[in-house]
């Protein structure tokens, strides 16, 4: 059954590009993990949050979603400064319907497009939890997307390149001590990571969530600061594990490394 979840933090006026202080406006979508997420950031602010899941959430709710966000906060798409995505990797499914989106929204208009790394997205949901941090997707075939960092903070260094892993090459590359592990699939990942190394001290992180939005938003501001974005046409999802026919064109199951998504 589909749930709707709005969750609304919204500030009177409106909102958009040559607004005085509070930072850029950014609008951020998340389509990568099972719950769709719209947010409308002002700075580090959030100012309107929508989520929802359920059947053909993604495709038939998206649009729909990001509409009310934005009238709930009294601001016009063409007063965001930027667009921010979740890059991937995650649902082949939901991560084309992101990026299509995004593609549709930017078109003609001079404004900033950031992609933002899914598994990233997800270790922000650590907070101020001390010790490193695994962010953990189901990606099918007894394998998960993986991804690991020495904090939960976006300045904390990667362990090891965001991959495609079976639990027990995860277990061989976690550090000694307790590693959080965060995301929705984190209790069946890290079970899997335990069963293949018991002394791996993995420890789940309360609720398991899917990447919500903010978290998009947070890090695509870290990317604006940096000047790390991309043209709208060369926006592309980062599926990690290459589609089957790519796997027989190419001879290659997995994509290469990533290039520098925050």
């Amino acid at each position: 059954m589909e749930r709707e979840q709005p969750r609304h933090r919204v500030q009177a006026g409106r909102g958009g590009r040559g607004r005085p202080g509070g930072g850029p406006w950014v609008l951020a979508i998340e389509t990568a993990t099972r719950v769709l997420s719209v947010a409308l950031l002002q700075g580090r602010r959030v100012v309107a949050e929508l989520s929802a899941e359920g059947p053909r959430v993604h495709s038939e709710r998206l649009l729909p979603a990001i509409d009310r966000v934005l009238g709930e906060a009294e601001c016009r798409l063409e007063d965001v400064d930027a667009l921010a995505v979740s890059a991937g990797p995650g649902s082949f499914t939901g991560l084309r319907i992101g990026m299509a989106t995004i593609k549709g929204l930017a078109f003609g208009e001079a404004r900033a497009v950031v992609p933002v790394s899914t598994l990233a997205a997800l270790r922000l949901a650590a907070a101020a939890a001390p010790g490193p941090v695994a962010s953990l997707l189901d990606a099918r075939r007894g394998e998960l997307y993986a991804g690991a960092w020495q904090g939960p903070g976006p300045e904390a260094p990667p362990l090891w390149p965001e991959s495609v892993l079976a639990p027990a090459a995860i277990a061989e590359r976690l550090p000694e001590g307790s590693t959080l592990v965060v995301g929705e699939d984190a209790a069946a990942g890290a079970e899997a990571v335990l069963e293949a190394r018991p002394g791996a001290f993995a420890r789940v992180g309360a609720p398991e969530v899917g990447a919500r939005a903010p978290w998009i938003g947070s890090l695509a501001l870290d990317a604006l600061a940096a000047g790390q974005t991309v043209a709208a046409d060369a926006l592309l999802p980062r599926y990690l594990r290459r589609a089957e026919a790519e796997v027989k064109r190419t001879g290659e199951p997995l994509e290469p490394a990533p290039g520098g998504l925050p």
